[in-house]
């Protein structure tokens, strides 16, 4: 019995099976994008920075949301080099899955949707950050792709010897300063609002409290199994 290509066999099905998972929740967290987008009181520092910017370029969204995320696929490509894994290109196609669904949920299946109560709005913010939130604890819990952006920090963080929250903090904070002086600069809406707060001050610390408690549905979804990278 040839036990080298029953070993390759499985993990080539658990590769096919984490790809198939962290495709259909990036789907997901596009969604509670998209509706955190929708609600209008503000987003998360890195959707504010790519909602502003879109905006004073006259592009949409989601692609902006794509440039970036690409971008931090090449930062870790110039810091890492060598050490750069080769699944970790997989964020290519991640990133581009992102933007592409953002752009479908916001601009056209949410597009003629018009809701006028700050309340509902606001509740819809909150819902779309859960969604979010559970979508990356799932994701992080498979410990199959990192978002371009987290992996970017990280390895900023590695090769700077910063801590990497130290890092990722100081990305939020130069993110809502870009999205601040775009509005000002280009007489754009403010995407820095109370959501954007709220998102900072829910984001991490739910994340923290979910992920291990996500792990025994991923266990039992068996997409625990061998190490693809």
């Amino acid at each position: 019995m040839d036990y080298g290509c029953e070993g390759s066999g499985g993990v080539e099905m658990m590769f096919v099976r984490k790809s198939m998972f962290t495709a259909f929740l990036i789907g997901v967290a596009a969604t509670g994008v998209g509706l955190g987008l929708k609600a209008a009181v503000g987003v998360g520092a890195w959707d504010a920075f790519s909602q502003a910017a879109s905006s004073a370029a006259g592009i949409r969204v989601g692609t902006f949301s794509m440039m970036m995320n690409l971008s931090c696929v090449l930062v870790q490509l110039a810091i890492l080099r060598k050490e750069f894994k080769l699944i970790s290109l997989l964020q290519i196609p991640m990133a581009i899955l992102l933007g592409f669904f953002v752009n479908v949920v916001y601009y056209d299946i949410l597009s003629h949707v018009n809701i006028d109560s700050y309340l509902i709005n606001l509740l819809i913010y909150i819902g779309s950050l859960v969604v979010v939130i559970m979508a990356v604890a799932l994701i992080m819990s498979i410990s199959f792709l990192s978002f371009p952006l987290e992996a970017a920090c990280m390895a900023v963080a590695s090769k700077t010897k910063v801590r990497f929250g130290t890092v990722r903090q100081l990305v939020d904070v130069s993110a809502i300063f870009g999205a601040v002086l775009i509005a000002v600069l280009w007489q754009k809406p403010m995407t820095v609002r109370e959501g954007t707060v709220i998102g900072m001050l829910l984001f991490g610390p739910s994340l923290a409290w979910l992920i291990p408690r996500v792990q025994p549905l991923v266990k039992k979804l068996g997409l625990t199994g061998e190490d693809v990278s």
